[in-house]
């Protein structure tokens, strides 16, 4: 799947303690959402979302520390 913005691909981040997130744009969320509903991806939204130096809307999607990366990176690969 392709950042609305950015037009690069979404890719789960591994930083931090936390455990596995992704930040998207704040339009894109239902659609992602959506994908990883359908695709049995648990996870949760973050309360907030945020703009950087006025920039667009995002918001943070966390998967947990037990979360497959390489699966829930898969998903969103397979979307063009």
């Amino acid at each position: 799947m392709i950042d609305a913005t950015t037009r690069k691909p979404l890719s789960v981040s591994t930083d931090g303690t936390a455990g596995p997130y992704l930040i998207v744009q704040f339009l894109q969320l239902d659609d992602i959402r959506r994908l990883l509903d359908e695709n049995g991806v648990r996870y949760w939204v973050g309360e907030d979302v945020f703009s950087f130096d006025g920039g667009p809307e995002e918001a943070m999607i966390n998967f947990g520390r037990g979360a497959d990366v390489d699966a829930i990176q898969a998903v969103l690969d397979g979307v063009r």
